[in-house]
């Protein structure tokens, strides 16, 4: 017997399928499988560690049978979770997508690209976004985008932040087509100045 659609916490048996819908999501929305040799640094960087480190800021979207097919996910407090990522989850993860040691390759891999975001996860501290502590993730399988599951997450999520005290959210995105629904759900620009080209970083108020 299955049941609708719905939106529930995070459960530990959830975690192969976040994984596997950052794999199928994280080339701006679109599988990075065709394109990265080792697609596992994407859930290593953006996913498994939010789920190790803060669980009860993890949601997912259950198919009604079980299945996790969308999922939201983030920390409350950025620096916080930088140094948590830092010394608690990059130990279990750094052999497995080691840095590349030497001068860079020529030409340049897409995993070469990635794989060093994993060992700075300095990266996620910045100035602009400070008053913005909060960060999140969110990612949708594409039979299930665009059916307001997307908005469902973020509601579920921004509620959790604001039980919490945290005023404000940001995100990073590089995806241009998801833009309107982050419009929609009032986000704005956030302006940074040193972003990487392509990079746009998104921030509203929680209890707006």
């Amino acid at each position: 017997m299955t049941s609708a659609p719905a939106i529930r916490r995070y459960r530990p048996a959830d975690r192969d399928a976040l994984d596997d819908i950052c794999v199928r999501t994280a080339r701006a929305g679109q599988d990075s499988r065709p394109v990265y040799a080792d697609p596992s640094i994407f859930p290593a960087i953006f996913a498994a560690p939010y789920v190790h480190l803060e669980p009860e800021l993890a949601f997912v979207l259950d198919d009604g049978r079980g299945q996790a097919v969308g999922y939201i996910l983030g920390t409350a407090d950025t620096p916080r979770f930088v140094e948590d990522f830092r010394l608690k989850w990059l130990p279990l993860v750094a052999n497995r997508h080691p840095e590349p040691s030497g001068p860079p390759s020529s030409p340049r891999t897409p995993d070469d690209e990635i794989v060093p975001l994993l060992h700075h996860p300095e990266r996620m501290l910045v100035p602009e976004v400070a008053a913005y502590p909060a960060h999140l993730h969110i990612d949708l399988l594409p039979d299930w985008q665009g059916r307001g599951h997307g908005r469902a997450l973020m509601r579920t999520f921004l509620d959790a932040l604001r039980a919490r005290g945290v005023p404000a959210v940001h995100l990073v995105t590089g995806n241009t087509a998801a833009r309107a629904f982050y419009d929609r759900l009032g986000f704005h620009e956030i302006d940074v100045p040193d972003a990487d080209p392509g990079v746009t970083y998104l921030g509203r108020a929680t209890d707006s």
